[in-house]
């Protein structure tokens, strides 16, 4: 445990640097990274591809260890925790939507969402039934049983947030979560977001280039070439006061 950072925060970055390595190249991916994510706090990470956003997000879930700097998430520092500590600080903490989905193609979609329950020991009946009512909020409630060939692109990311919502995690981390949902469902997945993963003890970070949900942030951070290079509320941004 750490000490110095304020109760309020939820995601503390100071200075964090990030370098991916090898046998011909370097290339830096986060240049020194200093931002606070405070709890009730919906904040987007927007910029060029390959300006290091969604590295940024994958130190802070735990699943890449950055090089130097401080990454605390809930004031505790995962980098060092051993390995499986760590597996069951996010597990039990921190819900993850890839870009990619990353849905098991021999699950239905109410299993894949179940997973999450799962590993933290819920029976297997409850799991499919705690599943199956999130999937209904995400418009899915007549997909349970289908597998993720048989779903377009869109029903396959909701199956994904789905699954990141299901154990109701402290945190959530999303890369372009709506980038493949028409304007319609993305409104609706991001009214979601805000009603079951912003709270007093919980905190939502989206990676977007969907300036549809704009409005739905507290904040925008702009990444550009590894580092943040502004970051403004959203009504500043919306109203041109903040050029990110």
């Amino acid at each position: 445990m750490t000490t110095g950072v304020p109760s309020n925060i939820a995601v503390h970055c100071a200075g964090v640097t990030k370098t991916y390595t090898t046998e011909t190249t370097t290339v830096p991916a986060l240049r020194g990274i200093d931002i606070d994510v405070k709890f009730g706090e919906l904040l987007m990470l927007v910029g060029p591809s390959g300006c290091g956003k969604t590295t940024l997000i994958s130190v802070i879930a735990g699943i890449l260890d950055h090089d130097s700097g401080e990454c605390l998430v809930f004031n505790r520092d995962l980098k060092h925790m051993p390995d499986k500590d760590r597996t069951k600080f996010r597990g039990e903490n921190i819900g993850f939507v890839f870009q990619a989905y990353n849905l098991i193609h021999t699950l239905t979609a109410q299993e894949n969402v179940a997973i999450p329950l799962l590993i933290r020991g819920v029976v297997f009946d409850e799991a499919l039934k705690k599943a199956a009512e999130v999937l209904q909020r995400v418009g899915l409630g007549e997909r349970l049983t289908s597998l993720p060939s048989e779903l377009s692109g869109g029903q396959q990311q909701r199956v994904a947030i789905a699954r990141a919502l299901v154990h109701e995690p402290k945190l959530i981390v999303c890369d372009e979560p709506t980038a493949a949902l028409d304007h319609d469902t993305g409104q609706k997945i991001m009214g979601l977001f805000r009603e079951v993963a912003i709270g007093e003890n919980r905190a939502l970070i989206i990676v977007t280039h969907d300036s549809r949900i704009f409005p739905f942030a507290d904040r925008i951070a702009k990444l550009d070439d590894g580092k943040i290079i502004a970051v403004a509320t959203a009504k500043e941004f919306l109203n041109g006061n903040q050029h990110l």
